[in-house]
């Protein structure tokens, strides 16, 4: 099957590896992601590529006040072509999640930007007949200098004043100063708050969303008694302008609060939909959940990327070979297969689950989440995040010297990941979340209740069906890992212990390794059941089937210790049959992954990697890109003194 609307890739070194394909890699495409998202696809990538200002040069070194310049002028010209807009949306949600994916294979900073400008303004609905461009807009105000993701300690307040109708917004003191907010830096004019709310009785209502004016639109100079400000230079993503804002005093008008959750009328008296305050502090917090179903996926566009580079170069890159003469391609040696292959399968894997998680979370959106979303949507993102996090530094390694070129993008690549595992909660507390579902589930079948719970059907029995062992292993490995931290857990607290040191001295090997073995079964799981559909193409179904394999051998294999200690594994046979089914497995995809990364590679204007690059002339492209840096045959400025002034050896050393 050829589409002729998906243009052909280059001839050249990579031509060899095509051929040994055993699949269309148009076909692929298709399948996976759809001919309307392929079309739009195509059509963004190419207006950026002919827009001048979208033009860049691999590995260009700009100062943090450039990058943002750039970000904040590309951002404007993003706005103008309004690429996405709202019907399109609202006829495929999924195009979000899709567009977002594409601005971040281009700049992480970029699509965070946008997003932020247009996002946070939309969730604002009217914006409270606020004259607010989107473009001025900074994002949620929720993290301050003293905490991360304990949102319930938010010191700020936000408290009403009936003589004047308004909220009175203070900082106490500089450790509760909001910090970390996105798009705020040195221009962002409004920011959306997060404080609790006291009426004039003063009584505490708990956290709500409130928009602050925090500069002047005209002059971006700070409004009375708020002192707002850049963080400066981070890790990555310096494009985008983060800071922290800090208030004493400032009056809002009662409108500007955001009324969802709860509501103050005009004589200074709280009224809420929700009569259980749990339920308004989860609904508070939705858009975090929202955040972390994207973050699963933006994060595995850094996979992609990444992995796109260090394929190709495998493929095009010689290094010995069985004769003196003869130099064979790095992707030929098992230890390279092995190190890079299974990350190839589980970009397959985990962009098969964000799609098809993506469609459960519109499901059960207004049924606040779901609580089972919920704990899905915590484990997803350090899982995604932190499968990224090494695969990329893998890539970096398995490309040797010149991936730790900067032109090759690997560094950036890395750094701009990073922040996806402290995003909307840092990783390891998120896991937390998820075991507390687990666990609350054990609890209420022991007290003879029936809660819904339908990822219980992963862990239901099955038959041992060859391709079905990865699962039936995964299935007893979180029933295990459940009893044991249950066990653990009434233990600590037969001790007496308080419920927060009891879940506390519960998490490592026991709670953590639970939230961490249950998605990913969860990820196993649909994967698994997507390779072997009937609606699957019988052409496409050998390469997803032995990718779909090697995603559950290999994550399976970083819990063998567990599977011995439960008794589930016993003598070494099990142990060694795992590990040669993982190198056959590789062995076998060796041929397609540079179709398999075909299927996944954006543009070379996009990718912007001189090794990557998907005509495979790996020296071609190196070397030219190396000729066009800036002054690389050049003087240094400091030549005289290096020639002229030479260190007299030991001059300064004490005479004495």
């Amino acid at each position: 099957m050829v589409n002729p609307e998906i243009p052909d890739l280059p001839r050249g070194p990579l031509d060899a590896y095509r051929k040994k394909a055993s699949f269309d890699w148009k076909e692929m495409a298709i399948f996976m992601s759809g001919e309307d998202i392929l079309a739009f696809k195509r059509h963004l990538f190419t207006a950026l590529e002919k827009d001048p200002i979208f033009a860049r040069q691999p590995g260009e070194d700009l100062s943090v006040e450039k990058k943002r310049e750039l970000t904040f002028r590309r951002c404007k010209q993003l706005f103008r072509y309004d690429f996405l807009p709202q019907e399109k949306v609202v006829q495929n949600p999924w195009m979000h999640a899709v567009f977002n994916s594409c601005l971040s294979m281009y700049d992480s900073s970029l699509m965070a930007k946008y997003m932020l400008s247009k996002g946070v303004s939309r969730d604002a609905g009217s914006l409270l007949s606020l004259s607010v461009n989107m473009q001025t807009f900074g994002c949620f105000a929720l993290t301050e200098l003293s905490h991360g993701s304990n949102s319930k300690a938010i010191r700020t307040t936000a408290k009403y004043d009936p003589n004047t109708q308004e909220f009175v917004i203070n900082t106490p003191n500089i450790e509760a100063a909001k910090f970390w907010i996105g798009n705020l830096g040195k221009t962002a004019t409004h920011v959306l708050v997060f404080a609790q709310l006291f009426t004039p009785d003063d009584h505490c209502h708990g956290l709500h969303s409130f928009i602050v004016q925090v500069r002047d639109p005209k002059t971006l100079f700070a409004m009375p008694g708020v002192m707002v400000g850049d963080m400066g230079k981070k890790l990555g993503q310096n494009g985008l302008d983060n800071g922290f804002v800090v208030f004493h005093n400032v009056r809002i008008p009662r409108e500007n609060l955001l009324n969802r959750t709860g509501d103050v009328t005009p004589e200074g008296h709280y009224v809420t939909p929700f009569k259980d305050p749990t339920k308004r502090f989860g609904a508070s917090l939705g858009a975090l959940s929202t955040g972390r179903v994207s973050i699963t996926y933006t994060a595995l566009t850094n996979l992609k990327l990444a992995m796109t580079v260090a394929i190709r170069f495998s493929a095009t890159r010689c290094q010995f070979g069985p004769s003196d003469d003869e130099e064979i391609p790095v992707l030929e040696y098992q230890l390279q297969q092995w190190r890079l292959i299974p990350y190839l399968s589980a970009i397959y894997a985990l962009k098969h689950f964000c799609r098809s998680f993506f469609i459960n979370f519109l499901d059960e959106r207004q049924a606040e989440l779901g609580r089972e979303i919920h704990a899905i949507s915590c484990s997803s993102k350090p899982l995604s995040s932190w499968t990224v996090q090494r695969g990329i530094q893998e890539c970096r390694e398995a490309c040797g010297g010149h991936g730790y070129l900067a032109m090759n993008r690997l560094g950036d690549i890395r750094d701009d990941n990073d922040p996806n595992c402290t995003y909307e909660g840092d990783n390891n507390v998120l896991l937390q979340q998820t075991s507390n579902y687990l666990l609350n589930w054990v609890h209420l079948k022991h007290h003879g209740e029936q809660p819904e719970l339908r990822a219980a059907m992963l862990m239901a029995d099955s038959k041992a069906l060859i391709w079905k062992l990865p699962l039936a292993a995964y299935r007893w490995l979180v029933c295990f890992l459940l009893k044991e931290s249950y066990a653990k857990l009434t233990q600590e607290r037969a001790l007496r212990k308080t419920e927060f040191e009891a879940r506390n001295n519960s998490q490592v090997y026991y709670c953590h390794s639970l939230a961490l073995a249950f998605i990913e079964l969860t990820v196993l799981h649909r994967f698994h059941d997507f390779t072997h559909d009937e609606d699957t193409p019988p052409s496409l179904s050998p390469v997803l089937q032995r990718l779909a394999a090697l995603y559950g051998l290999w994550s399976l294999s970083k819990h063998m210790t567990t599977l011995y200690q439960g008794g589930y594994l016993c003598g070494k046979e099990p142990a060694e049959l795992l590990h040669s089914a993982i190198l056959t497995l590789c062995s076998q995809l060796k041929d397609d992954a540079v179709a398999l990364v075909d299927v996944i590679a954006p543009p070379d204007f996009i990718l912007n990697s001189p090794i990557g690059r998907a005509d495979g002339e790996l020296y071609k492209n190196l070397w030219s890109t190396v000729l066009q840096g800036c002054h690389v045959l050049e003087r240094p400025s400091w030549w005289s003194e290096f020639c002229n002034d030479k260190p007299v050896v030991g001059s300064l050393q004490a005479k004495l």
